[in-house]
């Protein structure tokens, strides 16, 4: 069996995430917002809410499922990072923040689900 490259199936899981959420009436801002301090996959607006999205990608077979593997340490550098964003971008400063996981299980059969957390956790 070849291993596709980690890259091509972490950007086709964001891809897709991507296509979900804007299917669900979020806009996009910027995508894969990186600072000293980590990376944010997707930055979007539910109405005037800026929602900082975490994707995860298991593959088949996983032991638990994409979305849940967003733990304490990954929280705070998305945090932190989210932190970054906004001092490096005063026009959203007023706007309230929510952090968002989507995780993308891949199936035996080559499909894929797509789990949305809203406001998984706070800062």
């Amino acid at each position: 069996m070849v291993r596709r490259d980690t890259r091509t199936v972490g950007f086709a899981a964001e891809e897709l995430a991507h296509e979900y959420l804007q299917s669900r009436g979020l806009r996009p801002v910027e995508r894969n917002y990186r600072c000293r301090h980590g990376e944010i996959d997707l930055i979007m607006l539910d109405e005037d809410c800026l929602v900082f999205v975490e994707v995860r990608f298991r593959s088949p077979g996983a032991f638990s499922s994409a979305a849940v593997t967003v733990d304490r340490r990954k929280q705070s550098k998305l945090v932190r990072t989210a932190e970054m964003y906004l001092a490096t971008r005063p026009g959203f400063s007023s706007r309230s923040a929510r952090f968002d996981v989507v995780g993308v299980d891949g199936r035996t059969n080559g499909r894929r689900t797509v789990e949305w957390i809203r406001d998984a956790f706070g800062p």
